[in-house]
């Protein structure tokens, strides 16, 4: 008798997505006409692309990146570390992202994980936002880049320490 060959579909492991605000997470306040943080777009983001990967979001901070501190900086590297998955997303303010992904970049602990920073020019909640193709480009690089510290930004993969903002532009280039 003929054996027969069963495939086994398995599913890879769930990927951590970070938040930690920025652009991407503003909204607008109608009364003050200031940009602010009332809660993570994620979830809504999430099912309006219709995803079925496993995901594991977790909100670490709410905050332009301007206002990050090295503390900030540590508590996202420690959450990298802490967490079991090796395929990590984050959300991340466009101004000081290259700063991030340079310290997660440094630390030794790190190297055998796939970690991608991505963000938004403008708001999600605002409409004409890059933020859905971003998120997009960046849950689909995470599975398929090599170990490493990378951003998304504009359809493009870069590494870490290979990336630059051109705020002429409002692009993010390679060095």
């Amino acid at each position: 008798m003929p054996k027969t060959h069963v495939k086994v579909q398995h599913s890879p492991p769930p990927i951590q997505l970070f938040i930690t605000g920025g652009t991407l997470d503003k909204q607008y306040q109608a009364t003050t006409g200031e940009l602010m943080f009332p809660a993570t777009h994620l979830p809504i983001m999430l099912q309006e692309a219709n995803t079925t990967l496993a995901i594991e979001t977790t909100v670490l901070m709410q905050k332009d990146s301007l206002e990050l501190t090295d503390d900030d900086r540590e508590q996202i590297c420690q959450a990298c570390i802490d967490t079991p998955q090796q395929t990590i997303v984050i959300t991340h303010g466009t101004d000081t992202m290259i700063n991030t992904a340079l310290v997660l970049n440094q630390h030794p602990k790190l190297k055998h994980k796939t970690i991608v920073l991505t963000g938004a020019m403008r708001p999600f909640m605002l409409g004409h936002s890059d933020a859905n193709f971003n998120l997009g480009s960046a849950l689909m690089a995470v599975q398929l880049a090599s170990s490493g510290i990378y951003i998304v930004m504009n359809g493009r993969l870069f590494s870490a320490n290979q990336v630059q903002k051109n705020r002429q532009l409002g692009l993010f280039t390679e060095l």
